[in-house]
């Protein structure tokens, strides 16, 4: 006997009405979407910093309510690198803790722009990116048009060029990623680069993480003088938790600081002062609990030496790893010899290095009148150079060694 299996359809079976159209997931067009996104990303901004500046108004005993908006406008313009004049200074070192923020803000407004959109043109992504960071970049110069008032001035061409240049970056990254033309990029990409460019992020991550450790280290070390400036501002609870976030937002420069302390050249906290491994100038300094892990005028403990020559070998040990690791991943990667992983990890030094570059470059700057007019890293090329040669070393070495202890394959077992 022949069993007969019914199926949906068929005669006798049990009938399923056919599946009905999919939907369409409404899109907008795309001048509309980057406009709409980038008008977010400047909202939340500006609302962020006003906030925290109404906040430290209600805890002040002096000023009005549109001094403070203009001081968090203000905030929102020098975390975008727009240099503020104050009366006889002028404020332009950026708290990346700040500007970090408006980034991951941009990207996450790109990506909306994007998925809104549903652009996928090249044409169509290029008018997106465009029109988002335009848009943005004339909010910016609105924005230093209002805040100018009396002894505050903002230039409107530094506000311009500032809040553009990062929506183009971070906005740019979020449009391609949600677009997917990101993995297309990076598929067209000679393996090589391809497998650099990781490499040469876990280099600059290991090098931030052993710059945040001793800056921990050293903060907590010295933790009676944190106490301590806490009990001279006497900043009442607000105060305090405006000056919490103002010293947040200020974190990442201080690690960057801490990065060309091991790089050698070291950085400075006002004019003609020094804090370097080979010792420290600075005399009095601000009181900011942040500053508190700054070492005493002096020389510097011997093992601080030691780390400027161990930090960048071990980031660019762990940058060689990585050059290996994706590199025997490949298709081909047999015919690959150990000088190709140790080109590729030299590759993966020297975009490390430029991105040390770029970021210590961008974490100084002016930090008000007198000796604060110089704030950050005066040698910011020779400390991401001695770092991209040791980070170079490193990687180069470590690629072509345990590229050429790549294991022997089995022989075949001989026929029986």
């Amino acid at each position: 006997m022949t069993d007969m299996l019914s199926r949906p359809g068929a005669p006798g079976g049990d009938s399923a009405p056919p599946p009905g159209p999919v939907d369409a997931v409404p899109t907008k067009p795309v001048i509309v979407s980057a406009v709409l996104s980038a008008g977010a990303c400047l909202l939340t901004g500006l609302l962020t910093c006003t906030a925290v500046a109404v906040i430290g108004w209600l805890a002040a005993t002096f000023g009005g309510a549109s001094g403070a908006i203009r001081a968090g406008a203000s905030a929102w313009l020098v975390a975008h690198k727009a240099g503020v004049t104050l009366g006889a200074g002028t404020i332009s070192i950026a708290p990346l803790g700040l500007t970090l923020f408006f980034a991951w803000c941009l990207y996450r407004g790109g990506k909306s722009a994007a998925r809104s959109s549903g652009a996928d043109q090249t044409k169509d992504l290029i008018l997106l990116s465009a029109v988002y960071a335009g848009v943005y970049g004339l909010g910016g110069l609105i924005v230093a048009l209002l805040t100018a008032d009396g002894a505050l001035h903002v230039s409107p061409l530094s506000a311009f060029l500032g809040t553009t240049s990062l929506a183009v970056v971070a906005g740019t990254v979020g449009v391609l990623v949600e677009s997917g033309a990101a993995a297309d990029i990076a598929d067209a990409t000679p393996p090589g680069l391809r497998d650099a460019v990781p490499a040469a992020a876990a280099a600059v991550l290991t090098v931030i993480a052993v710059a945040s450790v001793l800056y921990g280290v050293l903060l907590a070390i010295h933790f009676s003088r944190v106490t301590a400036m806490l009990e001279l501002l006497d900043a009442g609870v607000i105060g305090s938790i405006v000056l919490f976030a103002l010293c947040l937002m200020l974190v990442p420069n201080m690690i960057l600081y801490g990065v060309s302390f091991l790089a050698g050249p070291g950085f400075q906290l006002g004019t003609g002062t020094t804090i370097a491994p080979t010792g420290v100038d600075v005399g009095n300094l601000p009181a900011l609990p942040l500053l508190a892990a700054v070492p005493a005028d002096g020389s510097t403990p011997t093992y601080l030496l030691v780390l400027t020559a161990l930090v960048p070998l071990g980031a660019g040990a762990v940058a060689g790893l990585i050059v290996v690791r994706r590199g025997r991943a490949e298709q081909h990667a047999d015919a690959l010899g150990w000088d190709a992983f140790a080109l590729r990890g030299g590759i993966a030094a020297v975009l490390a290095g430029v991105a040390f570059y770029v970021l210590m470059a961008l974490s100084g700057g002016s930090a008000g009148p007198g000796r604060m007019a110089a704030v950050g890293i005066p040698a910011a090329l020779p400390a991401a150079g001695v770092l991209t040669a040791g980070m170079a070393i490193g990687a180069a070495i470590t690629a072509a060694v345990v590229a050429a202890r790549r294991p022997a394959e089995p022989e075949p077992e001989p026929e029986r």
